[in-house]
């Protein structure tokens, strides 16, 4: 018999700027879930898109999580530090066939989606039609994109017995080519799916400006920091099944998916730096966690932190402790979405 692995969960801010409310919330359930579980949680610092990302605001969250006494197991590893790494994967990618350069910009790809009858758009993406899997056509490459049609089972997912309860993915040949709709269990939302070929299409796996992609530095770190469970706001569930095709391609195992409800800003929109949140004020740690608390739907609590923090891992274990498909739709069901107060 397999032996599950060790519970490994990560908190993973990007330093465009100082925690605010949202973010304690991420945190707080990451850390909760990982204490629950008697497994490690990690800090992992995503500034991969250098550009955005403001100077010591990585200092700034470390003592912002310090201050509310949520302390990794492990030092915090950078993304900015790790593009060896990223560049081992898409060299897999690339001599797999996985992976192609593409010279398209994004007015190449409306101008083709117009010709085609095809001027949908994804949250104010253009889902890219493919024009570079058939080759440059003499244009230079600009970026890198993972081919979405080519995508096979994979055998590293199905042999992590941790994540065979979790996920599973239908694949169904369409007009010759592997139409890939992935399907996964989100531990708060339920059954998720989304067909990466058509609602997204090849996706950048390094950008224009040279930059590595988000999805693709998460999926390696995550691998090779053998996180086994993630646990992130709401807002980024739609990554989830790009994530799984990239994890599938590499031979990488499936995490299980937790995604927290979000804090919204005065605007109904998701709290942000964009959007006017203010940095998290730790002078009180114990009312801030309280506030974020309050969204996963846990009781308030009174004395020092440490205590708190005991008493919502108590919570939340015993909410594991009942149910057979862990961890806990009981304390986040029926806590949607909320408005900072």
């Amino acid at each position: 018999m397999s032996v599950p692995p060790v519970y490994r969960g990560r908190f993973a801010p990007s330093p465009t700027g100082p925690l605010h409310a949202g973010s304690l919330v991420a945190a707080l359930a990451s850390w909760l879930d990982a204490r629950a579980h008697g497994g490690r949680w990690l800090v992992r610092i995503e500034d991969v898109d250098t550009p955005r990302c403001v100077p010591s605001a990585d200092l700034s969250i470390l003592q912002q999580l310090a201050g509310c006494a949520l302390l990794p197991d492990e030092p915090p590893v950078y993304q900015s530090r790790r593009g060896a790494l990223y560049q081992q994967a898409l060299d897999r990618l690339v001599a797999a066939d996985m992976a192609y350069p593409c010279g398209c910009t994004r007015q190449d790809i409306a101008r083709s989606l117009a010709a085609s009858g095809h001027s949908r758009q994804r949250h104010g993406e253009l889902v890219y039609p493919g024009t570079c899997r058939r080759g440059l056509g003499g244009r230079p490459a600009r970026a890198w994109r993972l081919r979405t049609d080519k995508n096979q089972p994979n055998s590293a997912f199905a042999q992590a017995a941790h994540a065979t309860s979790a996920i599973y993915s239908i694949a169904n040949p369409v007009t010759g080519l592997r139409e890939t709709k992935v399907a996964w269990h989100d531990r708060r939302l339920g059954p998720q799916h989304q067909n990466v070929s058509r609602d997204v299409g090849d996706f950048v796996l390094r950008r224009a400006d040279g930059l590595w992609a988000y999805q693709l530095a998460v999926v390696v770190d995550d691998a090779a920091q053998g996180i086994t469970h993630v646990v992130r706001g709401a807002d980024l569930a739609d990554n989830t099944a790009r994530q799984i095709l990239l994890q599938r391609a590499l031979g990488l195992p499936t995490p299980q998916y937790l995604h927290t409800p979000l804090v919204l800003g005065a605007n109904g929109e998701k709290l942000s730096k964009q959007n006017g949140a203010q940095a998290l004020d730790t002078r009180d740690p114990l009312a801030a966690l309280n506030r974020a608390a309050a969204v996963l739907g846990l009781a308030a609590q009174t004395g020092p932190p440490a205590d708190a923090l005991a008493a919502w891992v108590n919570a939340w274990r015993a909410i594991l402790a009942c149910s057979e498909n862990p961890p806990p739709p009981g304390i986040l069901a029926n806590h949607p979405n909320q408005a900072v107060p």
